[in-house]
């Protein structure tokens, strides 16, 4: 009788489909249901951070196990367990990280550095280990938005950085090894020379998402991304406008080539909500990034509106993430984290850290 309650659960079950995954519990393998007598019990296990979505979900099991004839009670408990994901083949596994996601845009003034910022900030509200990492060597942005300008990273052994901590978010920026000021007059081959530099002298520490913020375009940096750094996955920023999308475009084709998978598409700037009557104006037209993401066949992660608290809370070090932790804006921050998390947890997994280094002697 047991056995066949059971499988009535999970039958009902099936029928809900979670929005971050989009595939029914049962079938992605995240539930276990056992039975005793007329009680039920579910057990999740979520591949991705979700603090903000948990009592949520155990709501929805609830009433769909005990809608199910014969169950009189149902409980539902869910763990997150965050496992290293494969990036590209060769490219060696960097100590401390078990998943990094590259934000790139193809363009600038889009806002990819401050939907960066924000990601990783929802992606440790959410419940993960985060680090970010600013990969903008002319034009470092992350010590001023993380509220960390003039600060100078430890370096205890004189070779390796200590990785600057804010708002619960470990980071490394060349911005806080010069001073804000002083612009950075080097040719290409010391831009990703700098790059590998700080992603690899960096001590993190068991980051579960080190978050990248891209500079515009597709040239050094981004080869060198693609070459020496195992990236798990990348986000697309862009604005609904023509011409921003034409470059996002090219971002998205750029990935495609070096074999990295794009997670999704986010719309920066959707629309403009009057702070004074309420008029919604969508400036930079309207459902660009939607298209995009249809074209392409990737999720559409999420649309941020042009907010000017968005800017001014950036400017003053503390993110709208941390300024309004229960603002509407920040809400949609965290939920573009878990669609991002929750796309990665669906791609293979790499054991290869776990694996012991093989030396083969002459003795």
């Amino acid at each position: 009788m047991s056995d066949e309650l059971k499988a009535k659960i999970e039958e009902a079950l099936k029928g809900y489909v979670d929005p971050y995954l989009e595939k029914d519990l049962v079938s992605a393998g995240c539930v276990s249901v056992a039975v005793e007598g007329d009680k039920a019990k579910m057990d999740v296990a979520l591949g991705f951070p979700a603090a903000g979505y948990i009592d949520e979900l155990k709501a929805k099991l609830k009433a769909i196990a005990e809608g199910v004839e014969g169950v009189s009670s149902a409980e539902v408990t869910v763990s997150t367990t965050i496992v290293s994901h494969s990036a590209q083949k060769g490219v060696k596994h960097i100590k401390g990280v078990k998943n990094i996601i590259a934000v790139a845009s193809g363009k600038g003034g889009v806002g990819k550095s401050t939907t960066s910022v924000n990601l990783a900030l929802a992606l440790a509200a959410e419940g993960a280990t985060v680090g970010i990492l600013d990969a903008d060597i002319y034009g470092p942005s992350q010590p001023r938005m993380m509220g960390l300008s003039n600060r100078k990273p430890d370096s205890p052994d004189g070779k390796s950085l200590e990785p600057i901590v804010n708002y619960g978010v470990q980071s490394m920026s060349i911005g806080y090894l010069i001073d804000e000021d002083t612009p950075m007059i080097w040719r290409g081959p010391m831009v990703t020379q700098a790059l590998e530099q700080l992603l690899n002298d960096t001590q993190w520490r068991e980051v579960d998402y080190l978050v990248i913020d891209l500079p515009p375009g597709t040239g050094d940096t981004q080869l060198t991304l693609a070459q020496k750094v195992p990236v798990s996955g990348a986000v697309i920023v862009t604005t609904p406008q023509d011409i921003a999308l034409m470059d996002a475009r090219k971002a998205y084709k750029m990935f495609e080539k070096v074999e990295v998978p794009v997670l999704g598409v986010v719309e920066n700037m959707s629309i403009h909500i009057c702070s004074k009557c309420g008029h919604e104006e969508h400036i930079f037209g309207e459902g660009g990034g939607q298209k995009m993401a249809d074209d392409y066949g990737v999720k559409f992660l999420g649309a941020l509106p042009l907010d000017i608290s968005i800017r001014e809370e950036v400017d003053a070090g503390k993110p709208t993430v941390v300024a309004q932790p229960d603002s509407r804006i920040t809400q949609i921050y965290r939920d573009i984290a878990r669609r991002t998390a929750a796309k990665l947890s669906l791609k293979a997994k790499d054991y290869s850290a776990k694996f012991p280094k093989i030396v083969i002697s002459n003795d």
